[in-house]
């Protein structure tokens, strides 16, 4: 592995960073998590037209940029950083690769180009609760986290030719806005229940869908109600390559996380050391008090520690290798610390709705909920690694 970046990637970043310092700061975070979609649609339409940030990991066949998962997380970071209001994370890094790794070539053909083009968003429909299972981080993804036949999740059913979906999602990223849904159903009934994805657009008839409260609103969420709603299948219909698909697609949007979760971590870290140079307390700034440097200094080692295997899980995901559970867990880690951290240093105004500091706390504890908790991702890694195979550990 190479730990340099090549001069195309830092230009990727410095450029990026540019304009999420012109078009997205607090005044225009707030104001885009206060709209009904919870985005700023004209940053999206910059993103998209002038950097061609949706496409960036989707080859140029599909009108993609046709870089590397590396490229992808290292823009990551930058979103983090500003904690941007825009939906790649549900549009580029899950829904966007699920229907290339399973879909048709006419699927892709008539999908993937207006996704990469940001004319098209896109969410991946599968119960907030089992997202991280569904993408093989915490454990393995051929249980029941889709409703296993039974009441609960989305059923499929058979219709003449096609197919119509019936029940009800929640906690899905961006499902309320999404032009178009990625849903996963089961079908087949209880004997020969299999897991199946569906596309169904945004605007189908019996597509019952409203934001929910959540508890990073800069990530929001929706919950989706399917009243006997016709869709599309994604793929064939035997469900062989779904698993191993949602396998593929977690690491690699682990290592995008982790990558964002180190950028807002990295920003939460400057604004905290920013404000101890401020403020004083007996005559002179608490950043000089030698308590207030070594907690600084704890979080600044664990952050680094943070990035290098954010780094790495995303090389390792464009070289067919896993390591993305892993560095999700330490830089969610990361992240909740320096967020706490900050908090803590900002005193009374940290807890505040006025200040900005709470944001990245809430960021740190919402991504852990959606695709953690950290304890199970390193355990998941452990497992996978066969760390413990044949010895016995006490509790």
């Amino acid at each position: 592995m190479d730990a340099g970046f090549t001069a195309e990637q830092d230009e990727i970043r410095r450029t990026l960073r540019e304009l999420l310092h012109r078009r997205c700061g607090p005044e225009e975070l707030r104001a885009a998590l206060d709209t009904p979609d919870g985005h700023d649609p004209a940053l999206w339409t910059a993103l998209a037209e002038q950097l061609g940030l949706p496409g960036l990991a989707l080859p140029e066949a599909y009108g993609g940029v046709g870089c590397s998962v590396t490229e992808l997380a290292l823009a990551g970071e930058e979103l983090g950083r500003a904690l941007a209001p825009v939906p790649l994370l549900a549009t580029a890094v899950l829904a966007g690769p699920v229907v290339r790794a399973l879909g048709t070539e006419a699927q892709c053909a008539a999908l993937l180009p207006r996704l990469a083009s940001g004319a098209l968003t896109a969410a991946l429909a599968v119960p907030g609760t089992a997202l991280a299972t569904a993408l093989a981080l915490t454990g393995g993804n051929g249980g029941e986290w889709a409703g296993g036949g039974r009441a609960g999740g989305v059923q499929a059913r058979r219709a003449g030719e096609g197919w119509r979906l019936y029940g009800e999602v929640g906690q899905v990223l961006d499902g309320h806005s999404a032009e178009l849904l990625v849903v996963a159903a089961h079908a087949g009934g209880f004997a020969r229940s299999r897991t199946l994805f569906f596309l169904v657009p945004g605007d189908a008839a019996g597509l019952v869908r409203a934001r929910q409260t959540a508890l990073d609103a800069t990530r929001p969420q929706g919950r989706l109600q399917l009243r006997d709603v016709e869709a599309e299948l994604l793929g064939g219909e035997d469900g062989r390559g779904v698993l191993g698909a949602l396998r593929a697609v977690g690491d690699s949007a682990a290592a995008v996380l982790a990558c964002e979760a180190v950028g807002a971590a990295d920003r939460a870290l400057e604004r905290t050391v920013e404000y101890v140079k401020q403020r004083e307390q007996f005559g002179r700034a608490i950043g000089s008090f030698q308590a207030v440097k070594h907690r600084l200094a704890d979080v600044y080692v664990q952050l680094q520690a943070a990035r290098s295997a954010a780094y790495y899980a995303a090389w390792a995901a464009g070289h067919g290798e896993s390591a993305g559970g892993l560095a999700l867990a330490q830089a969610l880690e990361a992240l909740r610390c320096a967020a706490a951290e900050g908090i803590q240093l900002h005193g009374g105004i940290g807890f505040t709705w006025e200040h900005d500091a709470h944001l990245y706390f809430k960021r740190a504890a919402g991504d852990e909920l959606l695709f953690g908790p950290v304890h199970r991702l390193r355990a998941h890694a452990a497992d996978a690694a066969r760390l413990f195979e044949g010895r016995e550990v006490s509790v």
